[in-house]
């Protein structure tokens, strides 16, 4: 069984600190859709404050809070138990579940610590990943200081397989205007589909 982690911990300064989880797009929160995709992973781990709690999920939080998404991980590093693997996904994911979806078979190497989404941008979304567990906490172990440690630093000494996200899916929403135009994207989709 694969476990999961759900950073949903930052202050969305961008957002001016509102609950970037709660946020509803389409009827769901992004929160939910994020659990949605993670449907059969043990255990659900989340990091962030008690909103985000559902049944299955266990909720906690770096000490103190605001350290960033490497001390978030490094906190639920603990409580994953023994799974060999584990998703490490955002909470501002609407397309969560495409997400999952094209990372869920891709095998591990050997050499492969993770398999990670690479956007069109060519940019690689480590926040969008399924990882070897031992991996992440040895690079947790060699990190100076978790806290506001960059996911940059955390993965430089990792062998990460990229996939091509050719769905779009690791669009995440950080801003208002992020949020404004996916619903936007979204409401034209679902108009067309309806024509």
């Amino acid at each position: 069984m694969t476990a999961a982690i759900v950073l949903a911990g930052g202050r969305a300064a961008r957002m001016g600190g509102a609950d970037k989880a709660s946020i509803d797009i389409g009827g769901r929160t992004l929160i939910d859709a994020v659990y949605d995709a993670l449907a059969g992973a043990d255990p659900v781990i989340a990091v962030g404050p008690q909103s985000v709690g559902r049944p299955g999920v266990r909720v906690i939080r770096e000490d103190p809070p605001f350290g960033g998404p490497v001390a978030g991980l490094a906190a639920a590093l603990g409580a994953v138990g023994d799974s060999a693997e584990v998703w490490l996904l955002a909470c501002d994911l609407p397309r969560a579940e495409a997400v999952v979806a094209q990372l869920r078979d891709v095998a591990l190497a050997a050499v492969d610590d993770a398999v990670v989404l690479e956007d069109a941008d060519g940019r690689i979304q480590w926040l969008a990943g399924r990882y070897r567990t031992e991996s992440l906490r040895r690079a947790v172990a060699a990190l100076t200081s978790a806290r506001d440690a960059s996911m940059r630093a955390l993965t430089a000494g990792l062998s990460l397989r990229t996939v091509v996200d050719r769905a779009g899916a690791a669009i995440d929403l950080d801003t208002w205007d992020d949020v404004r135009d996916y619903r936007l994207t979204t409401r034209t989709v679902d108009t067309e589909d309806e024509s």
